[in-house]
């Protein structure tokens, strides 16, 4: 497939999180309607989804992605591919995207975050070079999700 990426538009804010719920990118604690406000409030033109024509009239989003870059590093975030499309290459050309963008911006290094025990995803990340950085990630709440 070749994706077609574009920047997230409000009116895709229900086909992304029906995507993430497929892909169990969801918890209880992040409402992702906020996090897409967020989002969209800091960097939008980071914030993609690829579509491809719904076989109706028109088209669906199979793809979506958050990136950012805080200067000193950059993110990629809430990466989801449809169940049915992994192992298609979206994933792959979302990532070789994200890296253009951020490399443009002078972005040195991006990083990327994954849930323990997700093997499947731990090993897509290292088939495009992505290797442990031997650092821990903590993380505080500051604003509640409820």
């Amino acid at each position: 497939m070749t994706p077609v990426f574009r920047p997230f538009l409000p009116d895709d804010t229900e086909a992304v999180v029906a995507l993430w719920d497929a892909c169990g990118l969801l918890r209880p604690w992040n409402d992702p309607r906020r996090d897409i406000a967020r989002k969209v409030a800091e960097q939008p033109e980071l914030f993609l989804v690829a579509e491809q024509p719904d076989g109706v009239d028109g088209t669906a989003v199979v793809g979506v992605g958050m990136a950012g870059y805080d200067g000193h590093r950059g993110w990629v975030n809430y990466l989801a591919v449809r169940p049915d499309l992994q192992g298609s290459g979206l994933g792959r050309a979302f990532m070789s995207e994200f890296e253009r963008l951020l490399t443009e911006r002078g972005c040195p290094k991006v990083n990327v975050q994954v849930r323990e025990g997700n093997e499947q995803v731990l090993g897509f990340y290292a088939s495009l070079g992505y290797a442990p950085d031997r650092a821990v990630s903590l993380g505080k709440r500051l604003i509640a999700d409820d």
